[in-house]
This record gives C-alpha cells, sequence and structure tokens, in this order.
C-alpha cells in the first residue's frame, strides 16, 4: 500500500506509521488549544490532529488560519484516535494523524457557499452553484454521480468485450443527413460557407462498419440534438449504441437484458429479475403505450 494515496485508506493497521495526505481542509475545529483539520478528496476523509506542544508556533498558527477549501500537504505519523473520539461514520474514523509538517499548496477564500453541509450545499441556488461549477462537483453527491457513471462505463465495456464486441470510436464531425432530429451545424474555416453537422447518433457509421465485416461493435456514444428541451431531452448526451450482424431479435434482447440487469446488480447492489415480455398488441390494449411503465399500477 502508498501511504500517500487517497485519504480514506488509513485503518488501526497502519498507526505507528509516517504519512502524508494531500488534499482540501473539509473543515478546521480549534478544540481546547489544539487544531483538528479533516482533510479530503474525492475518495474520504483523514483527521489530522495540530498540537501546539509537539509544533514549531509558525507551523500550529498557519495551521489555525486555514480557510475551508485550502490545498494542503500533511505528513505525520498515524495514530489511534483516544476514546470518546472516535466516529464510526467515516471509514478513517478510528485513527488519525500527528502532524509535524504542513505545507499549503493553495490557500482558499472565503467561499461563495459552504459545501462541507450537504443539507445547506442543496439549498444553494443552481445558478450560483453552476457559476462556481469547480466547488459545486467537490460535494458528495457529485463525486457519487461521478463514480457511478464511471462504473457503469467500466463495467458496461467489460461485458461487451466477453459478449465478442468491439468498441470503435466515430468521428463527430460529419456529412448532415436529412433524417431524424434536427442537427447542431459547426461551421468550417477551410471551406467559408460550408458546415460540419454534429451526430445526432452514429447511425451511419454503425451501417458502414457491419457491411465492413466488423459485425459487432458498440460505443458509448456522444448525441447531440438542436431540439427542444423536455423534461427528459437534453442537447447532447450520451447512450450505448450497439450494432451486431447475423444474430436475430431474440439474442439481442437476452444480451440487453443481461447487459442492464448486471450493470444494476453490480454498480447498485439491486436484482432487477427477469425482463417481462409483452406483445405491442397487449401493450396497447393494457397501457395505452408501446412503452408503458410498469411500476405505475393503473
Amino acid at each position: 500500500m502508498k501511504l500517500t494515496d487517497h485519504c480514506n485508506e488509513l485503518r488501526e493497521e497502519h498507526v505507528g506509521q509516517t504519512v502524508t495526505r494531500n488534499g482540501w481542509v473539509h473543515s478546521n475545529r480549534d478544540l481546547g488549544g489544539v487544531i483538528f483539520i479533516d482533510i479530503r478528496d474525492r475518495e474520504g476523509r483523514t483527521q489530522a490532529v495540530f498540537d501546539p506542544s509537539d509544533l514549531p508556533a509558525d507551523l500550529f498558527e498557519t495551521a489555525s488560519k486555514l480557510h475551508s477549501e485550502s490545498v494542503i500537504s500533511v505528513t505525520g505519523k498515524v495514530r489511534v484516535r483516544p476514546d470518546g473520539t472516535k466516529n464510526e461514520k467515516i471509514d478513517t474514523g478510528l485513527v488519525e494523524v500527528l502532524a509535524d509538517k504542513l505545507e499549503v499548496l493553495n490557500q482558499a477564500d472565503v467561499l461563495p457557499f459552504s459545501i462541507d453541509d450537504p443539507e445547506v450545499a442543496a439549498k444553494v441556488n443552481e445558478e450560483l452553484r453552476l457559476k462556481h461549477r469547480y466547488l459545486d462537483l467537490r460535494r458528495p453527491e457529485m463525486i457519487h454521480n461521478m463514480r457511478l457513471r464511471s462504473r457503469v462505463a467500466t463495467a458496461t465495456r467489460v461485458f461487451m468485450e466477453e459478449q465478442g464486441f468491439l468498441e470503435i470510436e466515430t468521428p463527430t464531425l460529419f456529412k448532415s443527413t436529412p433524417e431524424g432530429a434536427r442537427e447542431f451545424l459547426v461551421p468550417s474555416r477551410l471551406h467559408p460557407g460550408q458546415f460540419y453537422a454534429l451526430p445526432q447518433s452514429p447511425q451511419q457509421y454503425k451501417q458502414i462498419l457491419m457491411v465492413a465485416g466488423v459485425e459487432k461493435y458498440f460505443q458509448l456514444a456522444r448525441c447531440y440534438r438542436d431540439e427542444d428541451l423536455r423534461h427528459d431531452r437534453q442537447p447532447e448526451f450520451t447512450q450505448i449504441d450497439i450494432e451486431a450482424s447475423f444474430i436475430d431479435e431474440a439474442e439481442m434482447m437476452r444480451m440487453t437484458e443481461e447487459m442492464l440487469t448486471g450493470l444494476f446488480s453490480e454498480v447498485l447492489g439491486v436484482n432487477l429479475g427477469a425482463f417481462p415480455i409483452i406483445t405491442h398488441a397487449e401493450a396497447m390494449r393494457r397501457f395505452g403505450s408501446d412503452r408503458p411503465d410498469l411500476r405505475n399500477p393503473l
């Protein structure tokens, strides 16, 4: 184990080892003349203790003046937290780092909004959060979303590889085509008055790849549609694009079901069970829609 990595790795077995932790100041507390600073990165937090009896006066003063979200590097020895101070709510809550070195990598100004309190941060005006997006992305909820998306992408790639599919990147600047949704256009500097289009989906490329004999191809495709916004539509989005030759509907349905049930099981720990299969006629008769929401008790 490398003891200079994430702030969520220290455990009781590391007691007595000298470690370095780099990250952001999550909180700074002065309790009876001893300063406790929680250092945070994307994986979690580590508590560092600054005891004035063991530190030079200038180092202790520097620690006492650190604002939230300042970027620091702390070196010290890992010890077990005293009784009554252990925090079972975080993974590193049984240990702490008794600091003997502190480097301020970047001192933060007063923040436009608080991010260490999830309830407060969630109530901040969205326009303000987006203006300071770099702060908004530090919130645990946003880190969770990015980690979730990364895990879904990784699990999808592993599954499709096991099914014999190749992941192939296709161009995002291409010739405009008349079908489907409206496309975003990108003017060409080299050819004045002419434009590239951003693909609403990589449909043309999929067909070319099948004709070329690639046979099985998939892509986590970025798609662009210049259409009016709805609650389930935005100008750009990512979709899992799959194309295969020499298979039938049953095989495609099997593979899609296995992929989705596997994703939910591996990433969320949710067992979806077998997918119900109904005909178009039954769907229209029972629900009045060819894509019914089966969670609706009506």
